[in-house]
Parts: structure tokens; C-alpha cells; sequence
């Protein structure tokens, strides 16, 4: 038995294969099979004592599902130690409940795979009141990395223009909008963001003299709707950029949503490889192989 297999769930299997070869081991797709009724059929590849399994969360209902039956099969199959690498990690969001009734999903998510992984490894996860990636899995090794180093490698590939400016849409964003412009030596500013729902925000910026007459680069771990990207280009451009262009760790918009940020003044959006898009441009795979080379060297 080798000693560690990658194995990809659809649609990432491309995204599995580049980590199985940074990591010189083999890749096997999961078989994801639908029947007329909805009902899902499941079977794995060959497994080894520590099996990685690759699978970004976007649209998660269906491939959390699907998860539970590979998991068995693993298990069943032989393997020792599972490691999820999850570079979008859903429902993690929710981590409190606001209302009577409400379902805390982090907590129940959180709990499902840690009773079925060794470990647990995703990117940017999007944490809100919780403040790290342990206190989701806490009985778990797991480990939150940055896409933030190569996101950097690749503005410093495109050579980024050295007056533009980093921008985020709120405080939230100050944590990896620092570290990049560190990263790249340039200046950055933070928005003010007021949401009003799911798909109505406000973004201004109230240091206007250090934004107008440079180039923004806007920094997000998260487009999903894109309010928050359409308001925020609309105040840079109000403050006087000279153009907007996006990074985006997690691409969750519809595809043909990139139009409409076209048409807000958005020059350009690029995104890591967290989730299968269009607009995948930064390959993660260098940061997550990293993380995974003591499971390789077991």
C-alpha cells in the first residue's frame, strides 16, 4: 500500500491532479454517480495509509454528502489517517445563532468531519466571531493558511504597478489586506462597510488623499453576491482611482456575474483556485502542498 494517495471530488479533480503532482504521489478521482432520484452512488480509488482527500465546499450540500460516502469507503477500504483539504471550507459563517430556533451550521459542519478526519486544512476560512480554525475542530489537528503568499507571488509575476494602492471593504478584511501590501511594499487603506441585507452594502472610504490618483488593487476572501466588490469599486472610483482591479481568495459569484462587475468599473478580478471558476488565476497549490508534506513523509 503506498503511503499517501490524493483523491479528488468533482468538480476539482483538475485541482487534486496539481496537488498530487507537487506532492509526487497519485491522484484518484471519486466516482459520483446520480441516480433519477436524486440519490448518490459513491466509489473510490485505491487508498493508502494516509489518504488526502481534495474538495472544495462551494455548493456543499451535495458534496458534503457525497464525503460521508467516500469516508466510509476509505475507512473500509484500509486508510489509517484521512486528511480533508478543503480549500473553501462552507458554512462557517454561521457561529452564533441570532434568532430563536436558528441552526448554528459551524458548529454542526464542524463537528461532522472532525468525527470522520484526522485532519482538517483549508484557506481564508470565513470566520466571523470565531477567532480561529482549532475552535471549529478543536479535538482535530487543523490548519486556516493564507493565500495571501501566493497571491503575492503572482501580482509580483504581473508586476504590479509599485503606487497602486490595497484596498479592503471593511476591518475584517485588515488582517490579509496588511499582510499583502506588506508583502508587495505598498500602501493599503480599509473601507467603512454598512450591510443592510444579503445583497445591499455600502463601502467608503474616509482617507480619500491617499487613494485619488493611484491604481486600487480590491482584496476579499469572499465574492458571493458582489455588492460589497460593485459598492466598494463605485467609492474608489468616487475617491478618484485611476482603475480597480480585484483578488478574491474565494470565488462564489456566478460566472456570468463578471460582466456586471465589468460594466460597475471593475478593470480586472482574478481568484485563486479555492473553487472551480472562470476566473481562477492564482494556483494554490504550492501553499497546500507545503502544509501536507509531513503526511507524504509519514
Amino acid at each position: 500500500m503506498n503511503k499517501a494517495t490524493v483523491h479528488g471530488l468533482p468538480p476539482a479533480i483538475n485541482d487534486a491532479e496539481r496537488l498530487a503532482l507537487h506532492l509526487g504521489v497519485s491522484m484518484h478521482a471519486v466516482d459520483v454517480h446520480r441516480f433519477p432520484d436524486g440519490e448518490l452512488r459513491v466509489t473510490v480509488g485505491p487508498v493508502s495509509n494516509t489518504t488526502i482527500v481534495y474538495a472544495s465546499l462551494d455548493q456543499p450540500n451535495d458534496k458534503l454528502l457525497a464525503l460521508l460516502f467516500a469516508v466510509e469507503a476509505f475507512r473500509r477500504e484500509g486508510a489509517r489517517r484521512l486528511v480533508l483539504v478543503a480549500p473553501y471550507l462552507c458554512y462557517m459563517r454561521q457561529d452564533a445563532s441570532f434568532h430563536k430556533g436558528e441552526a448554528i451550521s459551524q458548529k454542526v459542519v464542524g463537528r461532522l468531519l472532525a468525527d470522520r478526519f484526522d485532519r482538517v486544512i483549508t484557506v481564508d476560512a470565513h470566520l466571523h466571531r470565531t477567532g480561529t480554525i482549532e475552535e471549529v475542530f478543536p479535538q482535530i489537528e487543523s490548519d486556516d493558511l493564507s493565500a495571501m503568499p501566493a497571491i503575492a507571488d503572482a501580482l509580483r509575476a504581473a508586476n504590479v504597478s509599485s503606487d497602486t494602492i490595497v484596498v479592503g471593504p471593511d476591518e475584517e478584511s485588515g488582517p490579509w489586506v496588511g499582510d499583502l501590501a506588506n508583502r508587495l511594499r505598498l500602501k493599503h487603506a480599509i473601507g467603512r462597510k454598512t450591510r443592510r441585507d444579503d445583497r445591499s452594502v455600502e463601502v467608503i472610504f474616509t482617507d480619500s488623499g491617499l487613494i485619488t490618483g493611484r491604481p486600487a488593487l480590491f482584496v476579499d476572501d469572499i465574492v458571493s453576491s458582489g455588492g460589497t466588490l460593485i459598492s466598494c469599486t463605485k467609492a474608489l472610483i468616487s475617491a478618484g482611482v485611476t482603475a480597480v482591479d480585484a483578488i478574491v481568495t474565494h470565488a462564489l459569484f456566478a460566472p456570468q456575474m463578471t460582466q456586471t462587475f465589468l460594466d460597475a468599473g471593475v478593470r480586472s478580478i482574478r481568484s485563486t483556485t479555492s473553487v472551480p471558476h472562470p476566473t481562477n488565476a492564482i494556483a494554490l497549490d504550492g501553499v497546500l502542498a507545503d502544509a501536507l508534506r509531513k503526511e507524504v513523509d509519514l
